[in-house]
């Protein structure tokens, strides 16, 4: 037997945070890959200390639903899970680069596939194209558009900005939209200036987070100048210093998340099958979780 068990944040405050985690688990449940598939939360139930002992089986895939290696991959994880000696070198990273290691869960016994985070996983850059997609209703939007990869940024964590100019890096290499830019919150170049990057009349910003919450539907929205309001809502696509500026939300909410939790699992060991395939066909056309 082997079980697949995704982990994340979670919060207290918003019920919305840990909603993309188990439509993702969903999806990939649905097309049978493991005999069993988990959630697990810091912040809410089942919490990542306990996860472990609600699977039966001995070989457990971990995938991490967050963007960057830090903190939470490095540390607050592989400690709660109690992995026996973990150590960060064991994936061998140079901040982008963790794929997995294999270790004994202290307690249970199980051999756990602890994989890297989804958010440096090269397939990411499809889902943030297919986010592009999907908020434009375009399955081959690119000419004539901009395209905006937004994270947070942090002077704390060096590799929370790797992430997000990897991606953008791949997306240019396409040659598919006419301009691609990395932007930041917290951190030059800033979100809040959009307009002056981009000479498309037309540009798609997606946000390069896990789930849809304060950042990404109140303090991205009016920084960008969308609405004075969040509560007030805004218009998509719209228009801003002669720009319409297509705001696409949380790429984590993307349907097509589910193959990259797959691919990461697959890379460590596990036999999915044509499970990746299938997923890839599903979610094309699929409305993003939570839309």
């Amino acid at each position: 037997m082997q079980a697949l068990v995704i982990v994340a944040h979670g919060s207290h405050l918003n019920p919305d945070s840990s909603a993309p985690t188990y439509d993702h688990a969903d999806t990939i449940r649905d097309v049978g890959a493991f005999d069993e598939v988990k959630t697990g939360f810091w912040k809410e139930e089942p919490s990542l200390r306990e996860v472990l002992r609600t699977v039966e089986s001995d070989e457990v895939f971990v995938v991490p639903m967050f963007i960057s290696e830090g903190y939470f991959t490095e540390q607050v994880i592989p400690r709660e899970l109690r992995l026996d000696g973990w150590d960060v070198s064991e994936w061998d990273s140079d901040g982008l680069s963790a794929s997995h290691a294999t270790l004994t869960a202290a307690d249970t016994n199980q051999r756990v596939h602890y994989c890297g985070p989804v958010g440096t996983h090269e397939s990411m850059t499809d889902v943030l194209v297919r986010r592009a997609e999907s908020v434009t209703d375009d399955p081959e939007v690119g000419a004539g558009f901009g395209l905006a990869v937004v994270g947070h940024g942090t002077e704390r964590n060096e590799n929370s900005a790797k992430a997000i100019e990897y991606h953008a890096e791949r997306i240019r290499e396409m040659d598919r939209f006419d301009e691609v830019q990395a932007l930041y919150m917290d951190e030059e170049p800033e979100v809040d200036d959009v307009t002056e990057y981009f000479e498309s009349d037309d540009v798609v910003v997606v946000p390069l987070f896990i789930a849809d919450g304060f950042h990404t539907q109140e303090d991205i929205p009016e920084d960008m100048g969308l609405t004075d309001d969040y509560r007030t809502g805004y218009d998509v696509p719209a228009e801003v210093d002669g720009h319409r500026i297509w705001y696409a939300g949380a790429v984590g909410t993307e349907s097509l998340m589910a193959d990259v939790v797959l691919e990461r699992a697959a890379e460590a060991g596990a036999d999915v099958g044509d499970a990746v395939e299938t997923v890839r066909e599903r979610t094309r056309g699929s409305p993003a979780a939570g839309d």
